[in-house]
């Protein structure tokens, strides 16, 4: 039987893919601060908790599954990253994986971090 290519993010080591994450971002002059502060924002892990779960290998499912605080906020991430409206994913794991990709692709394009990390309209 195939492995679908959710089930196989969903076994993806963080870390492994944080790597690019970054990579990405510091082609486009920015780092690994602005990148772990917006994964921070998206689940309310702290600098410390992200760094043990990437040394230790947590996979992404288990990742979103323990995150201490989902921000509220993450329904204002709004448009198409990877070909996918985020707004109108039905999956909610694949919905939060893909709120995490349009955080680090904003970065990664040099979008003001207090535009990253939404608060709602007063």
């Amino acid at each position: 039987m195939a492995i679908s290519a959710a089930d196989r993010i969903r076994r993806t080591s963080v870390a492994s893919v944080h790597v690019h994450y970054v990579a990405k971002a510091e082609k486009k002059g920015r780092g690994r601060a602005e990148v772990d502060a917006a994964v921070r924002w998206l689940t309310g892990y702290s600098q410390e908790q992200l760094e043990a779960l990437l040394a230790d290998g947590m996979d992404f499912e288990t990742f979103f599954a323990q995150a201490p605080a989902m921000n509220p906020n993450r329904f204002l991430i709004t448009g198409v990253i990877c070909g996918y409206r985020v707004e109108e994913i039905e999956d909610p794991f694949m919905r939060e994986l893909r709120h995490l990709d349009k955080l680090v692709d904003e970065v990664s394009k040099g979008k003001a971090m207090e535009k990253v990390l939404r608060t709602p309209p007063a």
